[in-house]
């Protein structure tokens, strides 16, 4: 077996390996920005943008499959196998590139998105409805209060039906004393949520982004050694014929 065939069987080994893991580690990505943006998700308008961690997720599916597969037709030097493996590893090499297309487009749309959903969410604010659920969950978690800052309560009815007040969803989490009085500022949140949901949102596209990428790189090699093999098989056939 010469260096070339033994080279490209470890890539595929390795990458039939691997097909768990990196199964695995889409999954926990997928569902990871699914969760991310469910938790906030009367503030994206735009349902399309759990697109790719859609994608991701039904790619790892096919993952654990593939990786029995592409075990026994390498080890096997199957032909059928490595042509179906080929077509297979092509097949995800393409969902992940356009997942991370998807990704690359709605990292742009993200900041208008939320500007105009989240003006409107914060407006209809009453304490008990869902919407201001979703407010509170959002100010609490990401210790932050209003859209753009604490002052964007002045302008919501809300503020001026309880006394000048904010929620207590812009308490500070150690502020035990706090009122939502803007007389406290010191006991309040007063960095505005949009720019922190945004950044947030932001960083999990771009994780996910990375992860697709460096997977996608994997299946080009993967690709570049089935080729190897599949030629290389091709040449020995031909001299077995005229030997």
């Amino acid at each position: 077996m010469d260096c070339g065939i033994l080279t490209s069987k470890t890539v595929l080994l390795f990458l039939s390996l691997t097909f768990w893991a990196a199964g695995a580690a889409l999954a926990y990505v997928g569902s990871y920005v699914i969760k991310s943006y469910n938790s906030f998700e009367d503030f994206v308008s735009d349902k399309y943008s759990v697109i790719p961690a859609a994608i991701i997720i039904g790619v790892a599916v096919v993952m654990f499959v593939i990786g029995i597969v592409g075990c026994c037709a390498t080890l096997r030097e199957s032909k059928i196998g490595l042509g179906f493996f080929l077509i297979i590893i092509m097949i995800i090499f393409a969902a992940e590139v356009t997942a991370f297309v998807f990704g690359f487009i709605y990292r742009g749309r993200i900041k208008g998105d939320l500007e105009k959903s989240m003006n409107s969410v914060f407006q209809k604010y009453d304490g008990v409805n869902t919407e201001a659920h979703a407010v509170d969950y959002l100010q609490s978690q990401l210790e932050c209060c209003g859209v753009n800052n604490i002052t964007d309560w002045t302008a919501i009815p809300w503020y001026g039906q309880h006394n000048n007040s904010v929620p207590h969803s812009c308490c500070k989490a150690i502020a035990t004393q706090c009122t939502g009085q803007l007389t406290r500022l010191d006991l309040l949140n007063t960095q505005g949520c949009e720019a922190k949901l945004e950044q947030m949102l932001q960083d999990v596209l771009s994780y996910a982004m990375l992860v697709i990428l460096g997977f996608a790189i994997i299946k080009l090699f993967g690709m570049l050694s089935i080729c190897v093999i599949t030629c290389r098989s091709k040449k020995n056939d031909y001299k077995r014929l005229y030997a």
